[in-house]
């Protein structure tokens, strides 16, 4: 019974090679195709240095689009509980977090993180 298995586990992986190498030589992919030395939709080139600078502007709205998305994610279970808690301390939790993300946002624009244009 294991002859078996084992005869048949060598001809399935016999039968994957022959298939694998037979790809390799009939594929038409190159590795010095045009389009793939050519420049990127978004404009980088792939010839150049992969690390270019950052934007630090771009940075920290992506930082403050993950705040609000995670502090997003800590008001929906508020709803949900609404039901089964009391309403007046949902209601100061709820008032008090939408002060502190609109203090937040109010000192982000203060500090010139939300300008577009400098």
């Amino acid at each position: 019974m294991v002859k078996i298995i084992s005869t048949q586990l060598i001809i399935i992986i016999l039968i994957s090679l022959i298939m694998v190498m037979m790809l390799n030589l009939i594929s038409k992919k190159t590795f010095y195709d045009r389009e793939k030395n050519s420049p990127f939709e978004c404009g980088f080139d792939p010839k150049n240095f992969t690390r270019l600078p950052f934007s630090l502007h771009f940075f920290l709205i992506a930082i403050i689009f993950i705040i609000f998305d995670i502090e997003l994610t800590l008001l929906l279970p508020m709803i949900i509980i609404k039901n089964t808690s009391n309403y007046w301390a949902i209601s100061l939790t709820l008032t008090i977090f939408s002060i502190i993300l609109i203090f937040g946002v109010y000192h982000e624009a203060n500090q010139g993180a939300l300008n577009w244009s400098k």
